[in-house]
């Protein structure tokens, strides 16, 4: 399937929920646009696109921006619906994988990968990350409490072991899935900058198999623009979105109400601006920047919070 518009990837290369976004890109192989953005703050061409949202990775379609992967995943399935990332029914199953994920299994992988970095840690990205959290980002702490996050990614990691322990190639069975793609993402994490990864999987074969196998996927045909040729074709597209209406949203929103939009863990910057579509998974809301023009930013509705204006 093509689209008029590419498919942009705003990212970091190191950034591992842009990793999963990538092999998304390799499973479906698709044709996709990137954008290197510091993984640091400011991203000056990046904000005017998403209303001040600054976790990474952010998608764009046009005027069409897709924050959180979440949202990003369910609009490549959209567009590109095979092979899919939900066989043999596993739309739901896979789907809240990300709450594991992306929050116990990413907690304590962030706290095992910078607690053993220590001081190889640069001070601007400790300033930067202390921002995103509103919180101490204490990596001497971190460092302290590594014998505890060796045990808690020991177990993480046995869960998907026992997953795999039947000789399945996939952890749904025999096509890969977005269970696969979440769980992974963790894994590549650790790998990418621990020396003694090995040591630590070691004794998870059927992990380290599959792991490799995922590897071997790729991240589909890319090539690259820069961030300011990305906000030039926002400026110069109109958002694609159409108006919908969720006639079951339990506090009566809709299209055209003011909102404020957050993520309910970290990051807690509120994107302001109009209904466009909601359903239960996802809300599209109308943002202006005099550089960027009129773009729709969508977001996931699991882990982030929709306030009135």
């Amino acid at each position: 399937m093509t689209t008029a518009s590419p498919i942009i990837l705003h990212h970091f290369e190191k950034s591992p929920f842009s990793e999963k976004v990538r092999v998304v890109f390799g499973l479906k192989n698709i044709e996709w646009t990137s954008v290197l953005i510091s993984r640091i703050m400011p991203r000056p061409d990046l904000m005017p696109l998403t209303g001040g949202y600054r976790r990474t990775p952010v998608m764009q379609v046009g005027a069409d921006i897709y924050c959180d992967t979440q949202c990003i995943i369910r609009e490549l399935e959209r567009r590109f619906p095979e092979p899919t990332l939900f066989p043999n029914g596993y739309e739901g199953l896979a789907s809240a994988t990300a709450m594991w994920t992306d929050r116990s299994l990413f907690q304590n992988t962030v706290n095992l990968v910078f607690g053993s970095l220590a001081d190889q840690v640069p001070q601007d990205l400790i300033a930067d990350r202390e921002k995103l959290r509103g919180a101490k980002f204490d990596v001497p702490a971190m460092t302290a409490a590594i014998p505890q996050m060796r045990d808690q990614f020991r177990a993480h990691v046995q869960w998907i072991e026992a997953q795999l322990a039947d000789g399945r190639t996939w952890m749904s069975g025999d096509k890969a899935s977005l269970c696969d793609v979440n769980a992974y993402m963790n894994i590549w994490y650790v790998r990418a900058h621990l020396p003694n990864a090995d040591e630590m999987l070691a004794e998870f074969g059927n992990t380290r198999t599959w792991e490799a196998r995922l590897r071997a996927v790729g991240h589909g045909r890319s090539s690259e623009i820069s961030a300011s040729a990305a906000l030039d074709i926002a400026a110069g597209a109109r958002p694609q979105t159409a108006e919908l209406s969720d006639p079951n949203d339990p506090n009566g929103r809709k299209p055209g109400d003011r909102v404020e939009v957050m993520p309910d863990d970290y990051g807690k910057i509120k994107v302001s601006g109009e209904i466009v579509a909601l359903s239960s998974q996802h809300i599209a809301i109308r943002s202006r920047d005099p550089r960027s023009g009129e773009v729709v930013v969508h977001f996931p509705r699991a882990g982030f919070l929709v306030l009135p204006a």
